[in-house]
Parts: structure tokens; sequence; C-alpha cells
């Protein structure tokens, strides 16, 4: 077994001392860098990239080979390859987005929908996880990740993106034993494939629940937290020797800190439009805390994002427990130096909350 050179990132989940705050960034393999957009090319599309292993590696490895200070890596791949799986047909409209050959609306399709097999019908993302595992060598440890089942169900009822999720809360709401049949066996497709890519090499998972927000309370709490509580009970927590551990990420999930806290997963990754020292107050003897600077911040000059760092970590404060990173992910119009000048302020400014 590899020895992990840079553990700070799993430490400070584990809410154990680290000499400065470690820091990683949502969408780090993306767009805003020539590096990838060349990758992605020679590809010829996305999910041409996320099929094919070595070239899956090679953008994973790609901010990290940029930027030095980066403390953890995340698995290039997207959310949706479990709904592909179940058989939906995903593919990409230019402009559009993310698209389903075949939509969810009734308890037949969802009686017909496979709990897919993460080695035999999503090989491709578990030699995906062992290659980067590999080619890492211990640098810094790698993370795994999986839409919510709420999420994902939101973009196999609405066959897409939605701005309103009009065809999901309609059957939330009109049918709720069909979204429950459907995040019941999203559920158990999620535990299934977070947990093959544990034994493939994952060193943490996270959870992106990035349309819980879009809830009223009462729904948040029976229609994604229960079943991303599900998962957690699920996953391997200990694998090589090391805890794995898990943070869960609801975009706008501000209100709803303490639930999630009491859900089993080490972490909660927080947006912009909450205050971290204030979500320390609420939660942070219980889990690590995740973020949160706006993504926007990085189109601002580097005094201005290092300003804002100093505010944040101002904010949570001394000690352990806190990984810094984005509200959401990174924006593909921003210039990657102003990242680079991200990560540096976060080293250089934290080491004085950990004395």
């Amino acid at each position: 077994m590899t020895v992990l050179k840079n553990d700070r990132f799993l430490r400070a989940l584990l809410k154990q001392p680290v000499d400065v705050t470690p820091v990683w960034m949502m969408r780090q393999a993306g767009r805003y860098l020539p590096e990838y957009r060349a990758t992605r090319a020679k590809a010829g599309d996305f999910m041409s990239l996320c099929m094919n292993p070595e070239l899956a590696c090679e953008v994973t490895l790609q901010p990290l080979d940029r930027y030095p200070q980066l403390d953890a890596a995340i698995l290039f791949s997207d959310i949706l390859t479990v709904p592909d799986a179940m058989g939906l047909g995903l593919y990409f409209e230019t402009g559009e987005g993310p698209r389903f050959r075949k939509v969810v609306s009734s308890p037949a399709d969802i009686e017909a929908l496979p709990v897919p097999d993460p080695e035999r019908d999503l090989g491709y993302v578990m030699a995906a996880v062992r290659t980067i595992r590999r080619e890492l060598n211990g640098r810094v440890p790698l993370i795994g990740f999986s839409g919510s089942p709420w999420t994902l169900a939101t973009y196999m009822v609405e066959g897409g993106s939605s701005k309103d999720f009009r065809k999901s809360k309609a059957m939330l709401y009109d049918n709720p034993q069909a979204m429950h049949a459907l995040l019941d066996k999203l559920a158990r497709a999620v535990t299934a494939y977070l947990n093959g890519q544990i034994l493939a090499g994952a060193q943490a998972v996270q959870i992106f629940d990035s349309w819980g927000g879009s809830l009223s309370s009462a729904a948040y709490q029976e229609f994604s937290l229960a079943y991303m509580k599900r998962i957690v009970d699920g996953l391997i927590r200990e694998h090589e020797g090391r805890r794995v551990p898990v943070i869960l990420f609801t975009k706008g999930g501000g209100l709803w800190l303490e639930a999630m806290a009491g859900s089993g997963a080490e972490a909660l990754g927080l947006d912009w439009t909450c205050d971290i020292g204030d979500a320390r107050a609420r939660v942070g003897g219980k889990v690590a805390l995740q973020g949160n600077m706006d993504p926007s911040v990085l189109y601002a000059n580097p005094a201005a994002i290092r300003a804002e760092v100093a505010r944040i970590l101002a904010r949570y404060g001394a000690g352990s427990g806190h990984v810094f990173n984005l509200g959401h992910g990174i924006t593909p119009e921003v210039d990657p130096a102003h990242a680079g000048a991200f990560f540096e302020a976060v080293h250089e400014l934290s080491a004085q909350y950990h004395r």
C-alpha cells in the first residue's frame, strides 16, 4: 500500500490537527484550464473523456501538476453516470447541458429500472479510480463522488436540467409512493457505486445534492436527506487501514445544517450563502465543514481573492475541522492564475490558525 505523503485533507475531515487548512476546489479539473480543453478535444466529447480511464486520469491530475498547493484530487466523472447505467441514454446537447433519451414518468418506468453493478455497468469509472490512485502514488488523497438520489431523480424525471423541477415536484406531491420507489432504487445504486469507488481506491467520498435546496423544509427531510442518510449507513467506512470520510453537500442547504449533521457524515459542504462562523457555532461540534467562497470571487483581482480567503478563515477561527473550498464549482471563464492565487492564500493565511 502506497504511503500517503499529504493527508491533511483527511485529517481535517476527521477534525485532527493540521499544519494549514487543506484546500481543493469543486470542478478543479475543468474548462478553465487550457490543458483540460486540449485533452477534451483529443477525447472528442465530454462522455468519451469520462469513459476513457487514461484520459480521465490525465485531467484529474492536471490541476495538481499546475497547483502544488492542492490537498486532494477528485475523480473526473459526472453525477449522471448512474442514470446512464440504468439505461436512460445520457447525451450532451451543446448549450443545453445533459439530456436523457428516455424519461422516467410512471411507476412502470421506475419498476423497469435496474440497479447497476459498479464493476459490470460502471467499470470505466472503477478503472479510472484505480488508474488515478496508481498515478497519484500517494501525493494526495483521491475523492470519489456521486449525485444524491433526489438530484439524480430530478434529471431522470425532467429528462435533463430544469429551472423549476415541475415534473419532479409534481410526482413528489401527486404520487409520493412513486417518487419514494425511485429514490429507494437510486439510494441502492449510489451506495453500491460509492462502495465500488472506495474498493477501487477512493479515500473519501462526497455526495452532491445539487438540487436539495429547491425543496421545502419538510420535503427536503423526507425526499432528500432521508435517502442520503441511508447511503451513509450503507457505506464502507474503513478501508486500507484508514477511515473513509463522507462529505454531504446540499447546495442551498444552510437551513438544515443541524439535521444534516445527524446524517452520520463526517463533514458538510457549505455553499456561499451560509456564514461559516455561524455554521461552526451550530454544528461544528459534530462535523467538519467544507467551503465556502463564492466562485465568482475568482473573477476579481488576486488581492481581492486573498482578502476574501482571509475573511472566511477568520470567520471559521482557530483549530482543525475546516476544508477550504468554493461554495460551488469553479466556472469556465476564470483565469487559471486567479485559482493559483486562491490556493496560495489559503495555505499562507491559514497557518496562524493551526499553532
